[in-house]
């Protein structure tokens, strides 16, 4: 029997939605304020995925300028019907757009329409079902009519007219949790299996209590009546020293075959209940009894689907930047309006342009950084820069504007800084001569040890380790998980400077 090893996609990738199109997966994650956004995968075998790119690569599908840390994109759900993908989200706190809204592809990888606004919605986490009778579905989540409790959400169901692309005739509610006093029933996913109709929710919010019930009606309206074996699936009741906990936000798939499976977030806490890499996509089996699905505990390893193993090429540990454009694994913080960098000016490097924008601002800064998919991981990069007046450029590990680590040269030296609760304190600073410098970190765990080295190979610890749970929500709230990449800030200073970063290396690390 083949084995798969969880999570299936590590590091910040929460709130997964899949879709099957005859023996090929495709796969969505939320992305916040991060662009481009929504990361779209694929598969043949649920276990080995590649990134096909990002369903919102465009500035006029995604307006985050100004978006608060964990606003933005929330909760997508993907969808084919008649040969056609759809992905419904929502724009959390956007201050150009807000709210729900659909956007289609022929073909997955792109290019992808622009947004199908959908004004008459409100509330959040929107999914969309296609009966076999032709007629298509929204359904969402939403604070509750009539409230009883701090968190009392409801779900909506509303007809879409495919034509319009608009919601159409009467609202139903379908939903508000299974558990008494239940709080964030929310993530809500409908299926039809055996002529019945199925409602997936999650509750009890995307932290430790998070959860997943089931519902089923005999008509799609409802009324729904929850399976006594609510929830299905959670780890809540395993105490917070478990390896896996947080499982929740749950999508359903059936193999050819007829085997069933579901992708959900989860976490996976180190040193202390902090979880650095955020919510991550995790994959586990679930089977039917008397009519309801079941689900056990979402294992670290378990048996693979039976279908045959497809393994992608792995991407290189290196990124060189000889290509012409930004390997997938980029991301900006908010949407570039101007083009801040460039892989063509100096043919093998990655050029950032500086700009009076930094990091602890609701900008855009010159920033290109990737996921930490690792609690044990090394990172280094070659740059070449000299500093002038305040600027600073390096390397930088973000959590959000408040709560983030940088190794950056300075005027006055490479400088440690780590920012906690909107206040910067400079660990270390050295004096080293600007120019070509190497720099990296090493993470084992929550000790991120800076490095740097004048010489190629020859490197040096910077300071003592560094404290990293400030890179971990659970101290500095919100949704996130921690990126690290390549900075150049003027702060808050005009500058014409530039930083050139040679290549870039990420790499797991043995946990002993």
């Amino acid at each position: 029997m083949v084995r798969f090893s969880n999570p299936i996609l590590p590091g910040f990738h929460p709130d997964p939605s899949i879709c099957r199109v005859d023996e090929d997966y495709y796969l969505v994650t939320s992305s916040f304020e991060w662009f481009p956004g929504v990361p779209i995968f694929h598969s043949k075998d649920l276990v080995h995925w590649r990134q096909l790119g990002h369903v919102l690569d465009r500035a006029s599908q995604l307006p985050l300028d100004g978006v608060r840390p964990s606003g933005g994109i929330y909760a997508p759900t993907l969808r084919h019907h008649d040969g056609l993908f759809y992905m419904i989200t929502t724009l959390v706190d956007g201050l150009m757009e807000s709210g729900n809204f659909i956007v289609t592809a022929a073909d997955p990888a792109g290019p992808w329409s622009e947004p199908y606004w959908l004004p008459e919605t409100e509330g959040f986490d929107p999914s969309l079902f296609f009966d076999d009778d032709g007629r298509a579905w929204v359904h969402g989540a939403r604070p509750a009519r009539q409230r009883r409790h701090e968190g009392h959400t409801e779900v909506w169901l509303r007809e879409l007219d495919l034509d319009g692309m608009k919601l159409v005739g009467e609202e139903h509610i379908l939903w508000d949790g299974a558990v008494k006093g239940a709080v964030w029933a929310e993530g809500p996913h409908l299926y039809k299996i055996g002529g019945a109709y199925y409602l997936l929710v999650s509750e009890g919010g995307t932290e430790h209590d998070h959860a997943i019930s089931v519902a089923r009606a005999g008509k799609v309206t409802g009324p729904y009546t929850g399976s006594t074996r609510n929830p299905i699936l959670t780890h809540r009741n395993l105490g917070r020293d478990h390896p896996i906990v947080g499982t929740g936000h749950g999508d359903l798939v059936q193999t050819p075959g007829g085997d069933w499976w579901m992708v959900l977030l989860a976490m996976r806490p180190y040193g202390g209940y902090h979880y650095n890499l955020g919510r991550e996509t995790f994959l586990t089996p679930v089977r039917w009894e008397d009519g309801w699905p079941v689900a056990g505990l979402v294992e670290p390893a378990g048996d693979a689907p039976s279908v045959p193993p497809c393994r992608w090429p792995a991407p290189p540990a290196c990124d060189n930047f000889d290509t012409p454009r930004l390997m997938p694994q980029w991301n900006h913080l908010r949407t570039p309006r101007e083009p801040y960098w460039t892989l063509t000016e100096r043919p093998g490097f990655l050029r950032l342009r500086g700009r009076p924008e930094s990091i602890t601002e609701r900008t855009n800064p010159s920033l290109i950084a990737r996921r930490q998919e690792h609690a044990h991981f090394a990172a280094h990069t070659a740059m070449e820069f000299v500093p002038e007046n305040r600027e600073r450029a390096g390397l930088a590990l973000v959590q959000n504007d408040d709560f983030h680590i940088l190794l950056v040269m300075t005027a006055s030296g490479l400088t440690v800084i780590r920012r906690q609760d909107g206040v910067d304190h400079t660990m270390v600073q050295a004096d080293v001569p600007p120019g070509r410098l190497w720099l990296g970190v090493e993470a084992h765990g929550q000790e991120y040890q800076m490095l740097y080295g004048t010489r190629p190979g020859e490197w040096r610890r910077l300071g003592e380790p560094v404290d990293g749970r400030v890179l971990s929500s659970s101290m500095a709230g919100g949704f996130i998980g921690a990126y690290i990449g390549m900075y150049l800030s003027g702060e808050n200073h005009p500058t014409g400077n530039v930083a050139d970063f040679d290549w870039f290396e990420y790499l797991p690390l043995p946990e002993h």
